[in-house]
């Protein structure tokens, strides 16, 4: 049971559960952990796409209206208008999964002689029509027991954090594009991040516990200044405001380059279940029966209607991030509300784009201290439903299979380059390709002593005297 008030919850427990309301300072503190935690990676996307597309001019409005349309989504998952949401903290952004098809349909356009504006226009006229791929598979979530079960999405889950971790080392090291990459400068100033926040995580004070992600970036982001290890960037270059405008680039469409998009939102919405079904062990929601299986359509249905505004407001799809459920719980904090305000946060960010440019100042090295647990934390979520599972023949032999499968992809991920682009952008992935091999053998292993669909249930065969 969580406490109304922090000073009173123990540090094993919740600080505030999902229907608790924080006060407005403790809302916000804990929303501000939840941004610094999710910034980078919700811009890293479109920097990432205007980069390999030449979209150096429109590369500020897209990131704001990115900020933007995150901060929208996110407070429609928290909030869940006629049902469109989980009513969780679900921080919405663009998944690294949808980069390769989404720059093959801009290089596609550019190869045809169009022009940055009309390679945006294909981009997100193909994400509009693929977002309802992921509305209309929300709806049978719930005739997918049999696929969804607590084996497969604890092995999606692991796989997450554990894929995730590499996103963390490399920041600690500085970032992939840095000369001195594992600097001991860059080492020490992360791990004293990280160091901060597993000391305050387990303060007796639940307001340190509380605010241990903020402080230990605040900190680890000061001594990076005064040693030298990073510097304060200029933001003189930054507009003030960025108007929102549907379709500014325009609306175009091509079944060719459709096709491999609307796989990938197949692919995340997988993704989202095995993130969603984290967030509710977190947040101290069941995983099994109906109240479970609504709160996860409503978190997908919410996936994809926020990817179709991130379409018609000039961004890429968005789907249900892994990092903020490393926040809830190093936080204690899980309560749906602060969600609402991390999506104010959010939209504000997008309108204002000098706010997101002072976040921006967080060194890489101190990140990447921060993600490191937040990380960890996912895969130790997954770990926990599989703890849970009968652990037969059948069931190791799917774990085996599946994180052979998507940890090898992780580790060699060129290993896929030869075979045709849309058989290698839909498995090209570690969660992609641990996660169809997870569903394919969790649907075709027989079950031992029981029916298919009894697989939860089903206990190892005891040998006869």
């Amino acid at each position: 049971m969580a406490h109304n008030t922090p000073d009173n919850a123990p540090a094993h427990e919740l600080i505030y559960a999902l229907e608790d309301r924080p006060s407005p300072g403790a809302a916000l503190l804990a929303a501000v952990q939840h941004v610094l935690a999710c910034f980078v990676a919700v811009v890293t996307p479109t920097l990432v796409i205007a980069g390999i597309l030449g979209l150096d001019r429109q590369l500020p409005y897209l990131i704001s209206m990115g900020l933007m349309v995150s901060g929208v989504g996110t407070f429609i998952q928290a909030r869940r208008p006629l049902g469109i949401g989980a009513g969780m903290i679900c921080i919405q952004g663009t998944s690294f999964s949808f980069l390769s098809a989404i720059t093959a349909a801009g290089m596609l356009v550019r190869q045809q002689g169009g022009s940055p504006d009309d390679m945006l226009a294909m981009i997100f006229g193909i994400c509009f029509f693929g977002a309802f791929v992921e509305i209309v598979l929300s709806r049978f979530l719930g005739q997918l027991k049999r696929v969804f079960t607590p084996l497969v999405t604890g092995i999606v889950i692991t796989i997450i954090g554990i894929s995730l971790i590499r996103v963390g080392m490399t920041n600690l090291g500085g970032g992939s594009s840095v000369e001195d990459f594992g600097a001991p400068g860059y080492l020490a100033v992360g791990g004293l991040t990280l160091l901060i926040i597993v000391i305050l995580n387990h303060a007796r004070s639940a307001w340190l516990r509380l605010s241990s992600i903020v402080i230990g970036l605040a900190v680890g982001t000061l001594v990076a200044w005064a040693t030298g290890v990073a510097g304060f960037t200029a933001l003189a270059d930054r507009p003030l405001v960025s108007v929102p405008i549907p379709f500014r680039y325009g609306f175009d469409f091509d079944w060719s380059v459709f096709i491999p998009v609307a796989l990938i939102y197949l692919i995340t919405s997988i993704e989202s279940v095995g993130d969603l079904t984290a967030n509710c062990i977190i947040s101290r929601q069941p995983i099994e029966g109906p109240r479970y299986l609504e709160r996860i359509s409503g978190g997908v249905l919410g996936d994809g209607v926020n990817s179709l505004l991130a379409a018609v407001f000039n961004t890429f799809p968005n789907t249900t991030f892994s990092q903020n459920n490393g926040v809830i719980q190093l936080s204690g904090v899980a309560s749906r509300y602060v969600g609402q305000y991390v999506g104010v946060v959010l939209l504000l960010l997008g309108l204002f784009p000098v706010l997101g440019a002072v976040l921006m100042q967080i060194p890489r090295p101190v990140l990447g201290g921060a993600l490191l647990m937040m990380f960890g934390s996912v895969a130790a979520a997954g770990i926990r439903i599989l703890a849970r599972v009968t652990l037969d023949r059948r069931s190791l032999t799917i774990m085996a299979v599946a994180f052979g499968i998507g940890l090898g992809v992780e580790s060699r991920p060129e290993i896929f380059d030869q075979l045709p682009d849309l058989l290698g952008q839909l498995i090209g992935s570690s969660i992609s390709a641990g996660s169809i091999t997870a569903i394919l053998l969790n649907v075709l292993l027989p079950v031992q002593g029981s029916a298919p669909a009894a697989e939860d249930a089903a206990e190892p065969e005891r040998p006869s005297a």
